[in-house]
């Protein structure tokens, strides 16, 4: 059955002031996370589409997954390392919304490769592309997860242990590279997914098992209103979201020097030609090898590319 039959009385249907829908919507603080909420908010697209959103920064995609589970979410935001919670059916993807090739494998100076890392602490966010893109490079080395000493963390913990040489390696992410690299500027960069070319990565906007669907629709409507501003104002996109995340626009530049954008046009054609069926397999195929889903769920089991499509054509 399509995700898109979905229940029609569930969290994100409450009305609030002038009947607009209320909706909570988390993100985490980088480009990939916060351009579309900041440039919707900035362009008046939520009051546009009848909705009234209240948007909460999380640090990682699992922890939002947690909320929208327990219903303290509607919509949030995950990268591709968490995409084996909507194929093992925590939530629903309703829109991708960027290809990703911000993650890294870092080491402290002096090891200048991923076999370096050998029987070393190595630190990451479970669950998290930061630990997908240490399990690839693992892998792409013909070692295994035991070959490290993982070390389960928060990814804001990531950065202040390999800071202070608490720990050898990470799997994590820019921008928080940059940070780690003002303490630590001669660590190693020693695996990326940038150099994994026959890998996708995306990055995609995820749902309630519960939303509406009226409610998800419109918010994908916006979604894919936001996404066409931001591949024609990449620039004033930028602006916008150092403005919301209060950083330099400097930093939000170099960010969004790892991520591939697309116009919704090309994501609905993705989404109908199947070819988001193979970033998405491609995904479920490596979460199956860590054990982390049993077998490789039908893309439309879990992404709402039927009501993407609609959204887009309306």
């Amino acid at each position: 059955m399509s995700v898109s039959s979905l229940s029609m009385t569930a969290c994100g249907s409450d009305t609030g002031q002038g009947g607009a829908t209320d909706v909570k919507f988390g993100y985490i603080s980088d480009y990939n996370g916060a351009s579309l909420l900041a440039i919707a908010e900035n362009q008046g697209l939520w009051e546009d589409a009848d909705l009234n959103v209240d948007v909460k920064s999380f640090t990682n995609g699992p922890v939002q997954i947690q909320a929208l589970g327990a219903g303290d979410l509607d919509f949030g935001y995950i990268g591709p390392g968490a995409m084996w919670l909507p194929a093992s059916g925590k939530c629903k993807v309703v829109a991708i919304n960027t290809l990703a090739y911000a993650d890294r494998v870092i080491a402290q100076p002096g090891i200048s490769s991923i076999e370096g890392l050998k029987g070393k602490k190595v630190g990451v966010p479970e669950g998290t592309s930061g630990e997908m893109a240490l399990n690839l490079a693992l892998e792409d080395a013909g070692m295994s997860p035991g070959d490290v000493q993982k070390v389960p963390m928060e990814p804001s913990t990531v950065v202040s242990a390999f800071a202070s040489g608490q720990i050898d390696g990470a799997g994590i992410w820019y921008p928080l590279i940059d940070t780690i690299k003002e303490k630590v500027p001669e660590l190693n960069e020693v695996a990326s997914t940038r150099d994994m070319g026959d890998k996708s990565f995306p990055t995609a906007f995820v749902g309630g098992n519960g939303v509406d669907e009226e409610t998800t629709t419109k918010v994908i409507g916006v979604l894919q209103k936001a996404n066409d501003w931001r591949a024609e104002h990449p620039d004033e996109t930028i602006a916008q979201t150092a403005e919301m995340l209060e950083i330099s626009e400097k930093d939000v530049e170099r960010d969004a020097a790892n991520v591939e954008t697309m116009p919704t046009a090309d994501l609905v054609k993705a989404t109908e030609d199947g070819t988001t069926d193979q970033w998405l397999n491609g995904l479920s195929e490596f979460f199956v090898d860590t054990g982390q889903l049993q077998s490789v769920p039908a893309p439309e089991d879990y992404y709402t590319g039927d009501l993407y499509t609609k959204a887009y054509q309306k």
